[in-house]
Formats: C-alpha cells, structure tokens, sequence
C-alpha cells in the first residue's frame, strides 16, 4: 500500500507541512524516514506472501491420498 505525505504525517502525528520541510530542509532525516516506511511495506508484502504459500501448502497436504 503507497502511503501518501498525509498518511505519513498522520502516521507519525505530525502537519503535513513538517513532512514537507523536512524534505527540503532535512533531506537525510526524510530520506531515513522513508526507508523505514518502505521496509514496513516490504516486510508486510512479506507476511501476507507467506501467508498465501502457506495456505497453499495446506491446500494440497490435504489432497494427499493415503
């Protein structure tokens, strides 16, 4: 899921506009803060690719014949 800058400020509990000025004034602190935002959104596709293999796996053990 793409977060837009009001989700982000929202996220973090802060106005939109500190997001902004942090980028243009503070480039590694929103640059570090992105790379977390996109690391949650990796490990979270993650999660929810495990969770399809394993549903998978489970969906065949079952039609195993015996």
């Amino acid at each position: 899921m793409k977060l837009t800058q009001q989700d982000m400020a929202r996220l973090f509990d802060i106005d939109p506009r500190t997001l902004r000025n942090w980028r243009k004034d503070k480039p590694y602190l929103y640059e570090i803060i992105m790379k977390g935002i996109a690391f949650d959104e990796i490990v979270e596709a993650q999660k929810e690719s495990y969770k399809k293999a394993k549903e998978l796996k489970e969906k065949f053990e079952a039609k195993k014949p015996n």
